[in-house]
């Protein structure tokens, strides 16, 4: 659906200057900006993808992966095409790196995104599969509903947008997992096609102190960003910046879109990530995409006892007590509660 977009302002000669990220492209009449999902007409800008299902499905929330936020709940999971990255290794790349004309498309109204939510026995929804920013006007939108109904409303997103944007989403997000792809700019430009990663750091600062639950994810892809002296930096700026409390996820990547050729991430990789994160004082550590792992486990960080039990995206065991360790009694950071969800994939 088009809609008027916020987050912009008028230039000479009919352009505009979109605010919503830190691209701030400059869009002649016409055109659109890095993400194809908005467009200057006649010196408005509009947003193109505003409710544009490209992809709808009930998920555990452990797959976003959020393991620290209403455990076992399913979230109502939706997408639109477009993002403001270009990476190389992205596994949505069919729906990412299209625009609205290129792929099909259903019309989902806030309202209505709430009542399929309440359908499936969702507990909330989650913007993810592609980039939540691109569509920020209707996750503001759903989030005024989610709030009313007593939902929550999650962004799984690469942290690529502006405070002026984060500022007014605020009231409406309870959570967020950012994937902080590397820590180099290198990196970024690279594989990401964007000059920093300075703002993506922001983002994530500017959600803890501003008490949205955050959770990042760091997917090690070998020979790009696997190095230990990275994985310190990115560890000691988690510890430093966010807090030792923020859940982390180290996830095995898989060949995918242009870097086929690059091989899966050994597991013994991730091992010696998890290993320096303890190191550096992290205090809730996980291993993504290797089912089975002994890491994929919530642990007490106080007592070592064992707390959330999980296979794949299912919790298969829940030990704590009022968010606390029932052992030594150390409290958790987890939001809300242990719920059994609904799964399976939808249709309009």
């Amino acid at each position: 659906m088009k809609k008027p977009a916020k987050f912009w302002e008028k230039l000479p000669e009919n352009r505009v200057r979109c605010a919503l990220c830190p691209w701030r492209c400059i869009i002649a009449p016409g055109k659109v900006g890095v993400c194809r999902g908005r467009k200057n007409e006649d010196g408005e800008l509009y947003s193109l993808v505003y409710g544009s299902i490209v992809s709808m499905a009930v998920d555990p929330i452990e797959k976003k992966p959020l393991y620290h936020f209403w455990p076992g709940s399913g979230v109502f999971s939706i997408a639109a095409p477009g993002c403001t990255f270009k990476c190389s290794h992205c596994q949505n790349w069919t729906i990412s790196q299209a625009s609205v004309q290129d792929v099909s498309t259903d019309d989902l109204t806030p309202e209505k995104a709430i009542d399929l939510t309440k359908r499936y026995g969702c507990r909330g929804i989650a913007h993810t599969y592609t980039e939540p920013v691109i569509w920020t006007e209707y996750a503001i939108d759903v989030g005024e509903l989610t709030r009313r109904e007593g939902l929550y409303n999650v962004y799984v997103t690469n942290g690529y947008i502006n405070a002026e944007a984060l500022r007014e989403l605020r009231p409406f997000l309870d959570a967020a997992n950012v994937d902080v792809k590397a820590f180099s700019d290198d990196f970024y430009r690279k594989i990401c096609g964007v000059p920093s990663i300075r703002p993506v750091l922001e983002t994530c600062e500017w959600m803890v102190e501003h008490g949205i639950h955050l959770e990042t994810t760091y997917l090690i892809i070998p020979r790009e960003n696997d190095g230990p002296d990275e994985i310190r930096k990115f560890c000691r700026w988690e510890v430093e910046k966010l807090g030792p409390e923020v859940p982390t996820h180290f996830s095995r990547f898989y060949p995918h879109y242009k870097m086929t050729d690059c091989p899966p991430t050994p597991v013994e990789t991730l091992e010696r990530a998890v290993k320096i994160a303890k190191e550096e004082g992290l205090q809730h550590i996980y291993i993504g995409n290797v089912p089975g792992h002994e890491a994929d486990n919530t642990h007490c960080p106080k007592c070592g006892e064992l707390l959330i039990e999980r296979y794949g995206f299912e919790v298969t065991r829940y030990s704590l007590k009022n968010k606390h360790c029932p052992k030594c009694g150390a409290k958790i950071n987890i939001v809300g509660e242990y719920v059994q969800g609904k799964r399976g994939w939808l249709s309009l």
